[in-house]
């Protein structure tokens, strides 16, 4: 039987591969943008399940916890402080994207990546 966490780590890989193979077959620039929300969501849930501790508390020290015990029993609060900065900056990394689909589309029409021809080497 899996845990919650393996479950949450088994997501979060199925979701970066599920977005990575987007980003690499698909030629439609909104289909890559979903692609890339898609990787940074599971990306940030495998973080999530690295720093999880089952049954772990906030990493506050007082006389219900002793800096001793903090090893086993301290949920690491740094993935989560990294997670909620990536989700902040994911969400402006998209706006950016959505931003420059609109401006392809104005111009040429069309969201494919083939329609940019100054793109292509």
């Amino acid at each position: 039987m899996m845990n919650t966490t393996q479950l949450v780590l088994l997501l979060g890989f199925l979701l970066s591969l599920i977005g990575f193979w987007g980003l690499l077959t698909r030629r439609d620039l909104f289909r890559m943008i979903i692609s890339f929300s898609l990787l940074d969501t599971g990306v940030h849930m495998i973080m999530i399940g690295i720093g999880y501790i089952k049954g772990g508390t906030a990493p506050i020290f007082d006389e219900a916890l002793a800096v001793g015990d903090a090893v086993g029993k301290v949920v690491d609060p740094v993935p989560s402080a990294l997670v909620l900065t990536a989700i902040v900056i994911g969400l402006a990394v998209t706006a950016l994207m959505l931003s420059y689909a609109v401006r392809v589309y104005t111009s040429r029409k069309s969201l494919s990546i083939d329609a940019v021809k100054e793109l292509k080497w």
